[in-house]
């Protein structure tokens, strides 16, 4: 069965990303790199596939078909950054490579089964 492991970082820590300069975003991603490899390397048999999305601020929402506005407007404290696609034998399975991502000691990693 496949997963979709929505992950998510708090607004205080997408904020202090966003207060980065370039060279500050070059180092941060140059010490998250080795984990997320790592990470991969240990789940290798499971990703399907996954992106890291753009900062919540370049966000529209759409509601009451038709209404467009800036930002995610979530209602919570985490916004969702990126997501995975991961092939899994079971929910726990697919909870025990949730447990392995990157994001899931600093923010949160959402398990959603795919209707298929």
């Amino acid at each position: 069965m496949r997963y979709l492991l929505l992950l998510a970082n708090t607004e205080e820590r997408i904020a202090g990303w966003e207060d980065l300069d370039a060279d500050g975003r070059r180092e941060a991603m140059a010490e998250e790199i080795p984990k997320w490899n790592a990470f991969f390397d240990r789940v290798a048999p499971n990703p399907v596939g996954g992106l890291q999305l753009d900062l919540p601020r370049t966000a529209k929402t759409l509601r009451d078909g038709g209404l467009v506005t800036d930002g995610p407007y979530a209602e919570t404290k985490e916004q969702i950054g990126g997501y995975l696609l991961v092939d899994c034998e079971s929910l726990d399975e697919a909870i025990e490579v949730a447990s392995q991502v990157p994001v899931a000691a600093t923010g949160s990693v959402e398990i959603r089964p795919l209707d298929e």
